[in-house]
């Protein structure tokens, strides 16, 4: 059983999959902290009403990003966490928190990375730039983190097709469905010990 952590922002739908994906038995994981630097985060409900402990911890209070990412290390650590997951995390991890980490932090990404993504490639934006240009396909990308912006081995992708009148909304829509189909899938095979690290590439056994 691997003792997991989620990192969030905001509605937590993402979680809320996880949650329901440990629930039926297919995840061989438990999460046992759901952190979010905002305090109004629907997904802080999501988790108290599964009986998973919270916390809110306010950036302001330190004074620098990485006082706040060892305060984050540190209640992760106490509750010896073993996978890190960014379910819609809005925030940057600082370099200690990556290297403690290394090869055990989860993000998922709604496109299909090398494509929109990087710094200011988050939420709706990546939706409008998908839209902008034009692109047929878009998609979901579950990846391990590194020091990079969006740049980690990929463990999973998904493709969605771009339909013609397709607005943020119903883009967003349809890609999230998926995402809450991937992000338990990556996080299954994880806690089954499938994913092996070869340089830039993810292998599933």
């Amino acid at each position: 059983m691997v003792n997991i952590g989620v990192l969030i922002s905001g509605s937590g739908t993402n979680l809320q999959s996880i949650i329901d994906n440990i629930k039926e038995g297919k995840i061989k994981g438990k999460i046992q902290l759901v952190i979010s630097n905002r305090k109004d985060a629907y997904g802080l409900i999501r988790a108290e009403k599964a009986g998973i402990e919270t916390l809110y911890i306010n950036r302001k209070e330190y004074s620098s990003p990485e006082e706040y990412n060892r305060k984050i290390l540190e209640e992760l650590s106490k509750r010896e966490v073993e996978l890190v997951v960014l379910a819609g995390y809005l925030n940057i991890l600082s370099q200690e928190f990556i290297e403690r980490y290394s090869g055990r932090i989860i993000n998922i990404h709604p496109s299909l990375i090398p494509s929109f993504c990087g710094k200011g490639c988050y939420g709706e934006n990546v939706h409008e730039m998908v839209l902008e240009r034009g692109v047929k396909l878009t998609g979901v990308t579950v990846h391990f983190v590194d020091e990079g912006t969006d740049t980690g081995p990929i463990i999973l992708q998904r493709p969605v097709e771009v339909e013609e009148g397709d607005t943020v909304k119903t883009l967003k829509e349809r890609v999230l469905k998926v995402e809450h189909e991937i992000l338990p899938e990556a996080i299954r095979l994880f806690c089954e010990d499938r994913l092996t690290i070869e340089g830039r590439k993810v292998r599933i056994k």
